[in-house]
């Protein structure tokens, strides 16, 4: 694994490669995405089970790193073998934490079962970090900023290292997030006409903390809406509406995006 800016192409920062969506497909998903110059991808883990077989997944493409982590909306489906954390964690394929966090938008998972999962699973993330195991954290944040960011701040974890993933917030909400100091990452959500306050809100965010992803299978950017599923190939489809929106060139907007990534996961295509 190699640091430092990315020369060429995007990198889709968050997608769920192990959805069905996409079994026995990856091959074919990947030659897609690297036609539509997407040079690589993260498979993001939902459940603790999850994180085994995106290792797998990562382990089997090339181009493909994974997560590992139990998502706010599968703390019910436990137990969770948070001992998975520490051996996806010691591959190098493994780049991140997460995704993690709090959904307010379901009504289930209990909110107080989230918070419990998610409360464990930042204390083994500490301990792993203390024994000299350290990873960025990939959050999940549905309608739950208030609530989030002071447990996130209390555990002690640097908020530079952890980002939110499909910023679908207020500019209000992006406020809090960057005066938290995290990263943020935007989907084709934010190319959708119905979504004028996501817009607003990636305006504000600084050019060295703006990641691009898809989230496929869900989510396709205009013009692509509608289709399922979302392919990490359409990662550049939301680069471009982005760079477009926040008034930047291309060239300039795509050297930041990569030159984050590459910062913050540690990975080059």
């Amino acid at each position: 694994m190699r640091r430092g800016r990315l020369s060429s192409g995007v990198i889709d920062t968050h997608c769920h490669l192990t959805f069905p969506e996409f079994a026995s497909r990856v091959p074919e998903v990947m030659a897609e995405a690297r036609a539509a110059d997407v040079r690589g991808c993260i498979t993001i883990a939902t459940t603790t089970r999850d994180s085994m077989t995106a290792l797998e997944v990562a382990r089997g493409n090339e181009g493909v790193w994974c997560s590992a982590g139990v998502h706010p909306l599968y703390a019910d489906q436990g137990p969770h073998d948070w001992s998975v954390l520490e051996r996806c964690g010691r591959d190098p394929r493994c780049v991140a934490w997460g995704e993690l966090g709090l959904d307010h938008h379901y009504s289930r998972p209990d909110r107080g079962l989230q918070e419990e999962v998610l409360e464990e699973q930042l204390g083994v993330i500490g301990r792993l970090r203390g024994a000299g195991l350290e990873k960025p954290i990939v959050l999940h944040c549905r309608e739950a900023f208030g609530r989030l960011i002071p447990i996130l701040r209390a555990s002690g974890a640097a908020p530079e290292r952890m980002v939110f993933h499909c910023f679908t917030g207020t500019e209000s909400d992006m406020r809090a997030c960057l005066e938290f100091g995290a990263m943020v990452s935007f989907t084709g959500v934010v190319t959708y006409p119905n979504a004028p306050e996501v817009r607003a809100a990636a305006r504000l965010v600084p050019r060295d903390r703006i990641m691009v992803e898809t989230d496929a299978p869900f989510l396709s950017p205009v013009p692509h809406r509608g289709k399922r599923p979302c392919l990490p190939a359409w990662a550049a489809v939301t680069a471009r509406a982005l760079a477009e929106l926040r008034g930047e060139t291309w060239d300039d907007f795509h050297e930041a995006i990569n030159t984050n990534t590459a910062r913050f996961f540690g990975v080059r295509a």
